[in-house]
């Protein structure tokens, strides 16, 4: 072993063992630190489902960046995220650390790459009249999450509170959300349901394959027309990942509120984002910027799908091949599987 690949693995199990140590409050770590796992000699299969979105590679923008197709897709793409325990993304993997299946079938990976392509972000954030203490930090936690993105991302605003409202447009100018925030007023109820379905319907206008909602609330829902059921099977049908902070009380006061976490868990988590809750408002910031982070971090696999086209759901599934002792130190996110195009 080269002296070179020796000082990286034992920089990396420096990582690992810290980061087993210091499962600390988001507040007290680096999270901007993005560390380097690399390959080793002695491999081990960790199989992680993820889900996928065909794009057209002819298109203008290129693989990642091209327009979704409904039908007759002749690539599938897979977005996968890997971090540690102090939830920073990991880089570094080759093609060799992966394989992909579709069900139990292998599949041949066409295209791997790990370029900071350009992202269509929505940002959802809770107006109600219990976000009154709390509206400041979330505008902070915008412009961190803003500044950690791609110059060539393009975001919209909408803020909930009785109803949704859509305040900004798609834009990649990131001081323009701030304006629009500036004027928000916290009052009224939780509508967090309603405002997912108009983020998902938003993102049909969107410029890139790439897409995501970013959720800032304190509680449940309350006040909505959609049932949590609409808003899961439409995320299930949508190529939109979800990613959600929720800041909650140390005990819940009302229902909503209780069940506020386990609701923002389960629609990141069928979307392949993932969901965040914290106690301390402070946090809030560092979280976001973190969520940044991991956007421009992202493994993207493609490869051709079986050429049935039953509209049925495929599950997906990624055999990342790491040394035995990063197993329990990564977590992979992605969604669980899509639906093939109908002719």
């Amino acid at each position: 072993m080269s002296p070179t690949v020796c000082a990286s693995s034992l920089r990396i199990t420096f990582v690992c063992l810290l980061a087993l140590i210091t499962r600390s409050a988001f507040a007290q770590t680096g999270m901007d630190d993005v560390h380097i796992a690399t390959r080793g000699q002695s491999l081990h299969d960790v199989t992680v489902d993820v889900a996928t979105t065909a794009y057209d590679t002819s298109s203008a923008g290129g693989l990642y960046g091209g327009t979704v197709l409904r039908s007759s897709a002749n690539l599938v793409l897979v977005p996968v995220s890997i971090t540690d325990a102090l939830h920073r993304p990991v880089v570094g993997l080759d093609l060799e650390n992966f394989r992909l299946f579709e069900g139990k079938t292998p599949q041949a990976i066409k295209h791997f790459s790990t370029e900071d392509t350009p992202v269509s972000v929505g940002i959802l954030v809770d107006v109600s009249g219990s976000m009154s203490s709390k509206l400041e930090r979330a505008r902070e936690a915008v412009l961190e999450f803003c500044e950690a993105a791609n110059p060539q991302d393009e975001f919209f605003m909408i803020t909930f509170a009785d109803v949704p409202q859509l305040v900004t447009d798609f834009t990649n100018r990131p001081e323009q959300l701030e304006n629009d925030l500036i004027t928000a007023r916290s009052k009224g109820q939780t509508s967090l349901l309603d405002a997912i379905y108009m983020g998902v319907r938003k993102m049909r206008n969107a410029r890139y394959g790439r897409k995501a909602l970013l959720i800032l609330s304190d509680g449940g829902d309350n006040h909505s027309r959609y049932s949590e059921k609409d808003v899961k099977a439409a995320l299930k049908e949508s190529d939109v990942m979800v990613y959600a902070v929720g800041t909650y009380e140390r005990y819940a006061s009302t229902t909503e509120e209780l069940l506020g976490p386990e609701l923002l868990r389960e629609v990141a988590g069928i979307t392949g984002g993932e969901a965040f809750s914290i106690s301390d408002v402070t946090e809030l910031p560092a979280v976001t910027r973190n969520i940044g982070t991991q956007l421009r971090h992202q493994y993207l696999l493609a490869y051709q799908p079986p050429a049935a086209h039953d509209g049925k759901w495929r599950k997906i599934s990624v055999k990342l091949r790491l040394p035995k002792k990063f197993n329990y130190l990564l977590r992979v996110d992605a969604r669980p599987g899509y639906y093939g195009g109908g002719e």
